[in-house]
């Protein structure tokens, strides 16, 4: 059974719908970027309403918080209170340094915690409307896609809907028990309750995680890298001074191999000649 704030939450959409606020369930939900069925099992009580939706649902439709979490006031917030927020500048999307990383697998719901980030909003329409997560890169696993030290823009992904969610071979953020992971996937859950990490790097090799492990799953939507002010930066440099020195092997092995065989001529020779 749901509890109090999911029913509240579920009077404030049918009032919408009654006074015509919203045309459908469907309409209300793709304005809120979240997917109708699982808004339907919200309404049937199968699911409840997440913190995220909430913030949506106020940002856009005005749902007053207060009477969601308390029952106190009016189910919508006053004409003053709309002006306001219409007044307030975008922030929409909350960014997670590095520095921040470790706490946030830990603290993800913690109001306290994610209210000491800094947000910002992107210009795109997108971005408007929604929840979005920005997370630094660190590492070369997801090299050449993402480099340390760009940024990745993501969605929100409802885990409690993974298995229809999430789609092969697209680049998430997954925010686990052991940390948190930038990884192209393969959608095993029908099978086995699992999910493939892999590294665009073919160096390291690819990793399995249980959906019960997971925490929050991040769509990447949008990649910010800093500029360069040389088309090859210093990685590229580095690249090239390793293929030169795998070919300098290469040639090096050949040489040995050569001295080899003389050696062995020169040997059956000696041998020959006692």
């Amino acid at each position: 059974m749901c509890n109090i704030v999911t029913e509240r939450f579920v009077q404030c959409i049918q009032h919408l719908k009654d006074e015509d606020g919203v045309k459908s369930i469907r309409q209300f939900a793709l304005a809120l970027d979240y997917h109708p069925q699982n808004l339907n099992e919200i309404i049937k009580g199968n699911r409840d309403v997440t913190i995220e939706l909430i913030r949506s649902a106020t940002d856009i439709y005005l749902i007053n918080p207060t009477y969601i979490f308390t029952g106190d006031g009016e189910m919508f917030l006053t004409e003053h209170a709309a002006q306001s927020m219409e007044e307030k500048p975008l922030e929409k999307i909350l960014y997670v340094p590095i520095s921040a990383q470790a706490g946030y697998a830990e603290q993800f719901i913690d109001d306290v915690f994610l209210s000491d980030l800094l947000y910002f909003s992107l210009p795109d329409y997108k971005f408007q409307h929604g929840t979005y997560r920005c997370f630094d890169i660190a590492g070369d696993s997801m090299e050449p896609s993402l480099y340390s030290g760009d940024k990745v823009v993501c969605s929100f992904v409802d885990s409690n809907n993974a298995y229809s969610s999430l789609r092969n071979n697209l680049v998430y953020v997954v925010v686990a028990n052991g940390g948190i992971v930038v990884k192209r996937i393969l959608n095993h859950i029908k099978t086995n309750q699992t999910i493939e990490l892999i590294s665009d790097n073919s160096y390291y090799p690819s990793q399995f995680i249980h959906v019960n492990d997971i925490k929050e799953i991040w769509h990447v939507e949008v990649k910010i890298s800093p500029y360069l002010p040389s088309p090859k930066n210093l990685r590229n440099g580095f690249h090239e001074e390793m293929d030169a020195m795998k070919q300098v092997m290469e040639s090096q092995a050949v040489a040995i191999k050569s001295l080899n065989t003389t050696i062995e001529k020169l040997l059956r020779s000696s041998r020959s000649l006692v």
